[in-house]
């Protein structure tokens, strides 16, 4: 007795190129597979990563001194160096980093009993 799902899973064994969006996401063939997003879409995004960016500081709010210098190490190393070619993405993401940390100290500030 044989479902779709078997048959699903029967033409996907040896490796087979997964089908269906999950092709484009692994492959990135953007000749074929690459949508605009729609507004929508956008906006979801930007409330999720509204959403990320607050759970980043509530996390380093209470994180250790060696974690919040791990943030520190992140940033410079991912900061351009001599000799590279400095790209505006990761720059403004490396100072991102640290502005994250920097607000995150002023919840972890604990209150005097």
């Amino acid at each position: 007795m044989s479902n779709t799902n078997d048959a699903a899973s029967e033409g996907n064994e040896g490796g087979e190129k997964p089908l269906g969006p999950e092709e484009f996401l692994i492959f990135g063939d953007l000749r074929y597979g690459f949508m605009q997003p729609t507004n929508a879409e956008l906006a979801l995004v930007r409330i999720r990563l509204i959403a990320l960016e607050n759970l980043v500081i509530a996390l380093l709010a209470e994180a250790s001194p060696r974690q919040l210098e791990v943030v520190r190490e992140m940033a410079a190393y991912i900061s351009p160096r001599p000799g590279f070619t400095h790209h505006p993405l990761t720059s403004q993401a490396a100072v991102h980093m640290l502005e994250l940390a920097q607000r995150a100290s002023h919840f972890g500030m604990k209150a005097p009993s």
